[in-house]
């Protein structure tokens, strides 16, 4: 359709290139800094950690939540990840999921209970939360690298952009399922707005919100493959290596790595939902 040409990329490069980047750039930088410093934080932490002392603490936590099968397959499946020396990425991927999940929720939550509150924002929302998830998840990488750079700031936002939709979805349909009838009678009883909010319809609205998170953790673990590609350490960055070598024993090693961390951290989340 050479009688019909709109030169999007272009103006989408200038716009970037030109104004965007050297307006805010020192904002990012900022940002940056920030994040990096907690990432290093987090994953310093978890290597502090002695593993042994790291997997029994997580066993008691599955067993707590989700019982004894849990936490044997947890003992067995650190125990792996330690026996094949992916400790060090496991604790980096780790590291990346939690900060990611922490941003995820901390906007996203919010982000629900107002569009559960207000028809007016959940009509904006929803358009904004269909483009994060039909988007492919390569697409984020671009502007990451570009505002961030490369590493794991970079990696968090992307995994950001990409994990938070089903805590704001999740947490929305968890507020707006909370039966009428209950609604009324706590108004009845004189409960205000936030009372209501805060006593009423989160506390009943917790499995669904749980729901949202672990989707999210989900999403996170999903993406440290992809991130890699930008610099994102862990058990991505190995099977990236992996794949560059066509070295098959790295491969299934980080491979399992990310199915021992996804099962675990699946299996816990969606005991805490259901109150074990």
């Amino acid at each position: 359709m050479d009688y019909f040409f709109l030169p999007l990329e272009q103006w989408m490069n200038e716009f970037v290139n030109g104004w965007f980047l050297p307006t805010f750039s020192g904002i990012f930088n900022v940002i940056s800094e920030v994040f990096n410093i907690f990432i290093s934080g987090v994953t310093d932490l978890l290597l502090m950690i002695p593993a042994e002392l790291f997997t029994i603490i997580l066993a008691l936590i599955a067993w707590k939540v989700s019982g004894i099968g849990l936490s044997v397959f947890t003992i067995i499946g650190f125990l792996f990840i330690g026996s094949v020396d992916m400790w060090e990425g496991a604790m980096q991927t780790l590291a990346i999921i939690i900060v990611a999940t922490l941003v995820s929720l901390v906007i996203g939550i919010p982000v629900g209970i107002l569009s559960a509150m207000n028809d007016g924002v959940q009509r904006i929302v929803r358009p904004i939360l269909d483009f994060m998830q039909t988007l492919p998840s390569f697409v984020y990488l671009i502007p990451a690298v570009l505002l961030f750079g490369l590493g794991g700031v970079p990696a968090v936002m992307a995994t950001f952009i990409f994990a938070a939709p089903p805590a704001v979805r999740m947490t929305n349909l968890g507020i707006r399922s909370v039966p009428k009838e209950i609604i009324e009678a706590s108004r009845a009883f004189g409960s205000t707005n936030k009372q209501l909010l805060y006593k009423v319809q989160i506390p009943l609205a917790i499995p669904s919100i749980m729901a949202g998170v672990n989707q999210t953790i989900m999403l996170s673990l999903s993406m440290a493959v992809v991130a890699s590609m930008i610099g994102a350490p862990g058990l991505g960055a190995s099977v990236l290596t992996a794949i560059s070598q066509v070295n098959i024993g790295l491969g299934l090693v980080s491979g399992l790595g990310i199915v021992v961390l996804a099962i675990v951290l699946d299996r816990i989340t969606q005991g805490i939902g259901k109150g074990k």
